[in-house]
């Protein structure tokens, strides 16, 4: 009895042993057809070469405005800065009104775009729910919206007639309710299960007390796909001040170097037939060329937007691509 009984115990710490040690298992190795392998470099090369056509320009501009002014001039910097220097950005720098200008288009950028994704948001929300008020009628009018447009001229009265004009709410609040980021947000809203809204309203959850703590926490990736379009919109736009604004208070940074842009290729023509320009045009027309001032400008514009997009790069994909399933 005692021998069955040790026989067991070897039997039972032996499949202990061989229970708790993980046992290894060999991958197979896919191998891949020669035909694959070719079409797998010629995927990398083509790849490589969009990527590097999308990459270079924004390269080019750089390199340029840290260059030589005269090197970059006569066309010699292509992939490798000469002679560097940062004297452009300094120039640029001394811009008048060019830090109220920074600030009002970081304010319409954060302000606009918040209201954007806000009002996106709810109203994609809202067309979802059938308890909505005639939601299949309201939505199609918005829609109508995005192929019909009154004008430049019909649009600058409304905004001067309502007391838009020269102020700063005229960069906001046209831009608020914008048709195609509803039809994302209330495409992505409808993927989500009906269940979460239906259990927070068994809870006594009412409208926005679901919108927020239910749909919002949900969409964020289609909110920050909104949130993209949104900023790089406001960010962009000088047309608006232009047309609706008479106050330089109000100029933004992209009309006050658009500006710039306009006149940094006569400064030189004007300092030397005159001789009576600004100190500061002055200063530009001996420190740099129109060539490097305009990509300086360039640089200039276009870095502080091109930093906002790794924040929300995770999210975008798989927003705009849910948001594109269905219609």
């Amino acid at each position: 009895m005692a021998d069955v009984t040790e026989t067991t115990k070897d039997m039972t710490e032996t499949a202990k042993d061989v229970t708790s040690k993980p046992v290894a298992v060999k991958k197979k190795r896919h191998k891949l057809d020669p035909t694959d392998t070719i079409m797998s470099i010629l995927t990398y090369i083509v790849y490589t070469f969009f990527a590097f056509v999308c990459v270079y320009p924004f390269y080019y501009i750089f390199i340029n405005t840290i260059s030589s002014n005269d090197l970059s001039a006569r066309g010699k910097i292509t992939f490798w800065p000469k002679e560097i220097h940062f004297t452009n950005y300094i120039n640029v720098s001394h811009i008048p009104s060019l830090i109220g200008a920074f600030r009002i288009s970081l304010a319409r950028t954060v302000l606009g775009t918040l209201l954007t994704v806000g009002a996106s948001a709810f109203l994609g929300y809202m067309f979802t729910r059938e308890t909505m008020w005639h939601r299949k009628l309201w939505y199609r009018l918005v829609i109508a919206t995005m192929y019909f447009n009154a004008g430049i001229i019909p649009f600058f009265i409304t905004m001067k007639n309502i007391g838009l004009y020269d102020t700063f709410w005229v960069y906001v609040l046209p831009t608020i309710v914008s048709p195609f980021y509803i039809v994302l947000c209330k495409t992505f809203v409808e993927s989500v299960p009906k269940e979460l809204t239906d259990a927070a309203e068994l809870d006594g959850a009412g409208t926005i007390r679901t919108f927020i703590s239910v749909i919002i926490p949900v969409i964020k990736p289609i909110l920050a796909t909104v949130a993209i379009f949104s900023a790089v919109g406001q960010w962009n736009s000088f047309q608006d001040t232009l047309l609706l604004t008479s106050d330089p208070k109000l100029s933004t940074l992209q009309f006050t170097l658009y500006q710039y842009i306009n006149q940094a290729s006569s400064l030189k023509a004007l300092v030397n037939s005159t001789g009576n320009a600004a100190s500061l045009a002055a200063s530009l027309a001996h420190a740099a060329t129109a060539t490097s001032i305009r990509m300086t400008v360039t640089i200039v514009v276009v870095a502080p937007i091109l930093l906002v997009y790794p924040i929300f790069q995770r999210y975008f994909v798989k927003g705009i691509m849910i948001g594109a399933v269905k219609g």
